[in-house]
């Protein structure tokens, strides 16, 4: 036995790991990071814990990749580019209605408000409202970024499965101690990130930015509320 199996059947035993009901509520979107690198079997280690999520057929639809150092640097500049440019956003698949309509469009009207509060950012500060929008491009300065890819081939169940995958990801890295943020934002220019990463022929699905959190920034000090069981569950006899 390996002395991390052996650490880890002891940890076992002992009832030391976090149960999943605490990673659920302890999991937030992170949008400050230290200036702390994270270890590569560490994000090898998530990944590891995350492939067991579900899928339909078992068809594990998830391509990944990780990356950091000069070539996040090199990948973020470009992004930077095409946003302050004012280059059409365009992802790979319609994630968001063209249409918001209730109970929808306060939630997210409320999600924003919080973001802006925490930061003191006025309505009418619109350039620093663009210019926190603009840190999404370089995932927030976190050291890792995750990108996320899939077969055109697949169709709406697939993503389903990557849904779970993310979830397990992010759920794994609360018990490794680091914080996540899952972007649709880095999304948003796929022909970038593709061809940078060599990712042709890919469906972009989304990215994260991995890191530790920087626990004093403001803009990690508030939570989204949600909704009570009662709100969105029918129990039928």
């Amino acid at each position: 036995m390996s002395a991390r199996s052996e650490t880890i059947a002891i940890q076992s035993m002992m009832g030391v790991f976090m149960d999943v009901k605490a990673a659920l509520q302890q999991r937030k979107s992170v949008r400050a990071f230290l200036n702390r690198p994270v270890e590569t079997q560490t994000i090898h280690r998530i990944l590891d814990a995350a492939r067991h999520a579900p899928s339909g057929t078992n068809a594990q639809p998830w391509q990944v990749a990780v990356v950091s150092g000069k070539k996040k640097k090199a990948l973020e500049e470009k992004l930077v580019t095409a946003f302050q440019c004012g280059e059409e956003e365009k992802m790979d698949y319609l994630y968001y209605p063209l249409e918001w309509i209730e109970p929808y469009r306060s939630r997210r009207r409320a999600c924003g408000l919080q973001l802006y509060t925490a930061l003191n950012i006025t309505r009418a500060e619109k350039d620093r409202q663009r210019a926190q929008w603009q840190a999404n491009y370089t995932a927030f300065e976190a050291p890792i970024v995750l990108y996320f890819f899939i077969d055109p081939a697949m169709k709406t169940g697939s993503f389903m499965d990557y849904g779970m995958f993310l979830q397990s990801i992010m759920l794994s890295a609360v018990e490794e101690g680091l914080a996540t943020c899952p972007q649709a934002a880095l999304g948003q220019y796929p022909e970038i990130v593709k061809k940078e990463l060599s990712y042709e022929g890919m469906t972009l699905v989304c990215g994260m930015a991995v890191g530790y959190e920087d626990k004093g920034a403001l803009v990690n000090s508030y939570r989204t509320p949600r909704e009570p069981v009662e709100v969105f569950t029918r129990f039928i006899d």
